[in-house]
């Protein structure tokens, strides 16, 4: 389980690949110690077991994570590319403090960003969903994007409004997206036991 409360950032550095099974390192300083090997870390929103690190210097790590093709089907990672930026949360432990929403790290599928404009003091997110999942979504509702915890202020339509606050904008790679790009989404938990 996870807060979507990211706590770093990490560089894709290289997509190893076998036949059909993929390994993605990236580059972090993200503190990590050997009993953290099998753990899970949401990476952009999807829950990975990291298999091994490798220190590189006092800060820094290579985390080494296997992604299946499922997880390639249904994410963003099919379109991320060397030197992308992506956002780390550790899983949650007994006694941590719940600042976002519960998230399993089980992305439902990906959305577009269709615009994203400076609005004083926030930025201002439109992101396209596919219409089976509108169900799920509630005005000032929680929603998860590229494993960020966030307010739905707005609905139209198969599209929802987010608005980034500079701390979650600097800390994250909200900062770095575009018009067109893809992220992944995680809809609200109790909303899908809700709908179910």
């Amino acid at each position: 389980m996870f807060t979507g409360i990211i706590q770093s950032t990490a560089k894709l550095n290289k997509v190893s690949s076998k036949k059909d099974n993929y390994t993605y390192i990236l580059e972090s300083n993200l503190k990590l110690n050997k009993k953290d090997i099998g753990t899970s870390i949401s990476i952009d929103g999807v829950c990975l077991t990291l298999v091994k690190f490798k220190k590189i210097s006092n800060k820094k790590n290579y985390i080494f994570f296997n992604i299946s093709p499922e997880t390639l089907k249904i994410s963003s990672f099919k379109k991320k590319k060397v030197g992308s930026i992506l956002n780390l949360e550790k899983s949650l432990k007994f006694g941590d403090e719940i600042a976002g929403h519960f998230l399993q790290g089980h992305v439902d599928d990906t959305g577009k960003v269709l615009f994203v404009k400076k609005n004083k003091n926030s930025w201002i997110f439109w992101v396209s969903i596919k219409a089976k999942f509108k169900k799920y979504l509630i005005n000032k509702g929680s929603i998860a994007i590229n494993g960020v915890s966030l307010t739905i202020n707005e609905i139209k339509k198969n599209r929802i409004r987010i608005d980034i606050i500079p701390h979650t904008f600097d800390k994250t790679n909200f900062k770095l997206l575009k018009k067109n790009m893809i992220v992944n989404l995680e809809y609200d938990l109790l909303m899908k036991f809700l709908k179910k």
